[in-house]
């Protein structure tokens, strides 16, 4: 991520907000657990009673199926639990090796733009791809981050064929957001075939560990909180209650 693309995408608090709450869940969170935890932690930040929150986890093998999901993308409807949820987006898997960060932010504290906020999260994971030496790349025409893959053939039209390597499907609830982003560390990639991974056919997906890349999780997490940080502002430890 270079300095214009990091000012440009610049989500910093209002002068006074304390610093964002980082927790990290080791182990397989079970999906409705985490829906009802965020859901009670955006009422609280929301009220007031506190801090924002960035919450690390992974999930068992399920897909979610957001606002905008389609019943033809699910292909295999029996494969693994399906989640309907209220965030953006169509339909995702979520797995073990997948680092999920769930993003509890005021954005009355912040910027109220819905659309800057997906593009600061987008920029998080640009950040932290970089810090790997990884391009990770925007499409106006699709959320989420991408890579080129030279090493693919071409597609049909002739241009580069690009893989998924993180997605973005957000909520707001009272200018809180929730919900966040996803990104392949070393995920199962056979079981995104059970879906149309965000609806889009033509490209595939792949993982820091399907680009040559073997990067345990811990250190992942602490390159996706500096990038965090150097988009967001600071951030301190918390820990699961």
């Amino acid at each position: 991520m270079n300095q214009r693309d990091t000012l440009e995408t610049r989500f910093l608090p209002k002068d006074g907000s304390p610093p964002v709450r980082w927790r990290i869940s080791e182990g397989l969170t079970p999906y409705k657990d985490a829906v009802d935890l965020m859901e009670a932690e955006a009422e609280a930040i929301a009220s007031g009673q506190a801090d924002e929150l960035v919450w690390l986890v992974e999930h068992p093998p399920l897909y979610t199926a957001g606002t905008s999901a389609k019943a033809q993308d699910l292909v295999a409807p029996d494969r693994f639990e399906v989640h309907q949820t209220g965030r953006g987006g169509e339909y995702t898997y979520h797995g073990p090796g997948q680092r999920v960060a769930y993003v509890m932010l005021d954005l009355k504290r912040r910027r109220q733009d819905v659309r800057a906020f997906v593009s600061a999260l987008e920029a998080v994971i640009i950040g932290t791809l970089a810090s790997m030496n990884v391009t990770g790349e925007r499409r106006e025409d699709r959320v989420g981050v991408w890579v080129r893959r030279p090493d693919k053939p071409r597609l049909a039209d002739g241009s580069m064929a690009e893989d998924k390597i993180a997605a973005i499907g957000i909520r707001l609830r009272k200018w809180v957001s929730f919900h966040g982003l996803a990104m392949n560390v070393d995920p199962d990639l056979e079981h995104f075939s059970g879906i149309v991974p965000c609806g889009v056919r033509v490209h595939g997906v792949t993982s820091l560990v399907d680009l040559g890349l073997p990067v345990p999780m811990h250190e992942a997490d602490i390159r996706l909180r500096d990038a965090f940080e150097s988009v967001f502002g600071p951030t301190r430890d918390d820990r699961p209650a």
